[in-house]
């Protein structure tokens, strides 16, 4: 059985079931899904109340409608929203273009070509999936420091076009592996170069695994707040998230709706991508287990 009829089989088994039995599993499901989304529709609702609202009427539905806290929330603190947006936007789109590239790159070198050592390397990239981020951030942080990196995009973006994301390369090498390699043989007797063959018949063919990278790594980088907390200082350098984190204020008090407003903008770019990319995104993740 194929990865794609795998995945589709508990939908088949659902749709097969009749009477009462249906009915609670649907039942079953619709509640989870309510307890899932509570969270997102309490952020909603306290997007909406005055602050002296938020946690002493705890329920969905606001008493007093409070618009303004989407205003107030836009112009920020000293710094417009907008600018935020703007900043998580440059490095998510820079990171998304460093991991389609070099990821896929190194995907094609491990599952086309044969060079000394190639099961060793193979397998010591495999291995930084199980090294925790915390084992190098202060090496890192040093190496970007004497670059006079700190405080700036560059520590966020550029490591993206050296294929440290051993996961998406391990994805794309899977899909390749997927491809017939008679395809390859053909376009070398017509003369094609490597690089052509990775051009022209490689990546029209992974675009199920690019896309599987792209909006992964455009939710992660994006969501990120750990490494733009550890390499941004200036508030006009910040991100969605450390921006977010401006509406707090323990000694002046904090505008949670304010706060609750900008999570609920800030959601949607990455609610849109999944939305536009979602079925890309399901058969890339089935293909890509495939062929091992």
């Amino acid at each position: 059985m194929s990865a794609i009829t795998a995945a589709a089989s508990p939908l088949k088994r659902l749709r097969a079931l009749k009477g009462p039995r249906r009915i609670l599993v649907h039942t079953l499901l619709v509640g989870v899904a309510l307890v899932m989304l509570y969270p997102l529709l309490w952020m909603l609702s306290s997007s909406l109340k005055p602050d002296t609202e938020i946690f002493t009427h705890p329920g969905l539905i606001p008493d007093k409608l409070h618009p303004q806290n989407y205003s107030e929330g836009w112009k920020g603190s000293g710094n417009s929203f907008s600018l935020y947006i703007t900043n998580s936007l440059i490095v998510t789109i820079g990171a998304v273009i460093g991991n389609v590239i070099s990821c896929s790159l190194a995907a094609y070198a491990f599952a086309r070509f044969e060079f000394r050592g190639k099961k060793i390397w193979f397998g010591l990239m495999l291995g930084t999936l199980m090294l925790p981020m915390q084992a190098t951030l202060i090496p890192q942080y040093t190496l970007f420091y004497n670059l006079n990196w700190i405080n700036t995009f560059l520590p966020l973006i550029v490591p993206k076009f050296l294929a440290v994301d051993a996961f998406f390369i391990f994805l794309m090498v899977q899909f390749i592996r997927s491809i017939p390699r008679e395809l390859d043989q053909a376009a070398m007797m017509d003369g094609a170069n490597p690089l052509q063959i990775y051009l022209k018949i490689i990546l029209p063919l992974m675009r199920p695994a690019l896309v599987t990278t792209t909006i992964f790594t455009f939710i992660w980088t994006y969501d990120d707040f750990f490494s733009q907390l550890v390499y941004l200082q200036q508030n006009a350098r910040f991100t969605v998230p450390l921006g977010l984190t401006l509406f707090l204020d323990k000694t002046s008090g904090s505008s949670y709706g304010a706060m609750f407003a900008m999570s609920t903008l800030a959601l949607l770019p990455t609610l849109i991508c999944f939305l536009i990319f979602q079925k890309r995104l399901v058969e890339g993740l089935a293909t890509s287990g495939m062929k091992g």
